[in-house]
């Protein structure tokens, strides 16, 4: 099982960030690659389109609404893993109006190896944490 995690600060509030990605249907609200997010079997499940017309359904795993936290799983996916569970995550600075997000995930390589699925979602975590960022710091002006 390979692990990896990808955080950033951004300019706002924890209240103000889970506001806007903690719904799990607001992947296209912050996160350009994902255009189109629709949910199905009661709001657990969403189909997320990308760019290229790609098709990733996750099921939600957890969800705390409190710790600004939830988890969730792939169904189907294009990614060479299985056992997939990734958790995002808003943490408060105290005594600041900045927050950190932290998107982490584990899984199994499947046909490739550890460092190349590694590599892989640590790049898809950064790059959508630095929109996410940018996403922010432009609601912010």
């Amino acid at each position: 099982m390979a692990t990896t995690t990808a955080s950033v600060d951004v300019p706002a509030s924890a209240d103000r960030v889970w506001q806007l990605v903690g719904g799990f249907d607001s992947l296209p609200d912050w996160l350009p690659y994902i255009p189109t997010s629709a949910l199905s079997d009661g709001g657990r499940v969403r189909s997320l389109t990308n760019d290229d017309g790609g098709v990733i359904v996750e099921r939600l795993e957890a969800f705390d609404n409190k710790a600004r936290t939830y988890s969730y799983s792939i169904l189907q996916a294009p990614f060479p893993v299985t056992g997939y569970l990734s958790t995002l995550t808003v943490h408060e600075t105290p005594g600041q109006d900045t927050a950190r997000v932290e998107w982490s995930g584990t899984f199994t390589p499947d046909g490739v190896s550890d460092d190349e699925a590694i590599a892989l979602f640590h790049s898809i975590y950064a790059d959508g944490l630095a929109a996410l960022a940018q996403t922010l710091t432009r609601h912010a002006a």
